[in-house]
């Protein structure tokens, strides 16, 4: 009952008051990186992978600018990354705008994060398991070291998760996110400069997906 009704219905409603209450916050947000950002947009985009392999559009505030080198090519994401956009990422507002994707039925609350496209070809057949149920904002790996953690860990929460939805589960990992985010444990600013599931598995890795803030 909760993994096929409930648990859409509750993040559908969550979304919806959440996105009410902190109506303020994201206007103030905007407006700050609207202009921190230099004329960027307070917002951006990419494409990612979500339940049944399905693609769509996650929504975050954009932390970085849209400054060039003199061949026309992005500079570098240290120098592209404002005071104002890694306070956003250092608290996790940036990923706010998500409550959007959420009402849209493409993301809930919790769940394993949802990665690009490109990734696809590259997960084992038990790995594969995570796009069983929707992306979350936060997930099993998430609070369990984040960034401090292999890749081949983290596929391994994603799918434990998948395979332990409970109820009890996903209120467990909700008030461990909230902790974690209010200590800043595990919560730093992520940069090109990060290992990546192509580093590990030898791929080569798109431009894209290096400069994707």
């Amino acid at each position: 009952m909760y993994r096929f009704f409930l648990k859409r219905l509750l993040g559908f409603l969550g979304a919806f008051v959440a996105i009410i209450l902190l109506s303020p916050l994201f206007i103030v947000v905007t407006v700050w990186l609207h202009f921190a950002n230099k004329g960027a947009g307070a917002f951006f985009h990419q494409t990612r992978i979500g339940k049944g392999e399905k693609p769509f559009k996650v929504y975050k505030f954009k932390s970085m600018t849209d400054e060039r080198d003199e061949n026309g090519n992005l500079l570098p994401d240290a120098q592209r990354l404002t005071k104002a956009g890694k306070f956003v990422r250092s608290t996790s507002i940036d990923e706010l705008p998500q409550f959007f994707n959420i009402l849209k039925g493409d993301m809930a609350f919790i769940g394993p994060r949802p990665l690009p496209p490109v990734y696809l070809p590259y997960y084992n057949e038990h790995e594969a398991h995570r796009h069983d149920v929707r992306p979350g904002i936060s997930g099993w790996a998430q609070v369990n070291g984040r960034k401090n953690i292999t890749w081949d860990h983290k596929l391994e929460c994603d799918v434990y998760y998948v395979e332990h939805l409970t109820l009890w589960l996903d209120i467990k990992i909700f008030f461990m996110t909230i902790y974690k985010v209010f200590k800043r444990e595990s919560v730093g600013v992520e940069t090109s400069g990060n290992v990546s599931l192509y580093d590990v598995r030898g791929v080569q890795r798109p431009e894209y997906v290096k400069n994707d803030k």
